[in-house]
């Protein structure tokens, strides 16, 4: 589970693009091995089994949901003492427990990435949003159009 915005709901692939990004980002700094796995079809963007920036992309399957994959990527996996499943969902950690992969709540996630300075880039990046929109508005103003407050 990730924390998406409501505006990221109009716009999938740009959810993903962030989260991956964010995941990457995360990866990076703590130096660690991440699979991330999402609801719904495929992103051509991101195609199942993809690797964006060192961050390998699953989906569900078709008729089925994330947290069946994640139980099907624990269930194939060699090494389980080393994995971790982020999630807050009881039934999932219970599982991926019992196959001895451990478990990290959301919020304990959250946590995590803030320890190794993603909250920076997470106001540089409103930042740059806050740059382009002044200089849309100047751009609007070139072209004689009042923009929109």
């Amino acid at each position: 589970m990730y924390f998406l915005s409501a505006e990221w709901q109009r716009d999938l692939t740009l959810a993903r693009r962030e989260v991956l990004d964010d995941l990457a980002e995360f990866k990076r700094r703590a130096r660690v091995t991440i699979d991330v796995v999402f609801d719904g079809r495929a992103d051509s963007f991101f195609p199942d089994g993809a690797t964006y920036r060192g961050v390998r992309v699953f989906y569900a399957r078709a008729g089925s949901d994330a947290d069946s994959r994640i139980k099907e990527i624990v269930d194939t996996a060699r090494e389980r003492r080393t994995m971790y499943v982020i999630t807050s969902d009881r039934a999932l950690g219970d599982y991926v427990r019992r196959s001895g992969v451990r478990v990290v709540r959301c919020n304990d996630f959250r946590r995590r990435i803030d320890e190794v300075g993603m909250n920076k880039r997470a106001d540089e990046r409103d930042v740059k949003r806050e740059e382009k929109v002044e200089g849309t508005d100047e751009w609007l103003r070139y072209f004689g159009v009042e923009p929109h407050e």
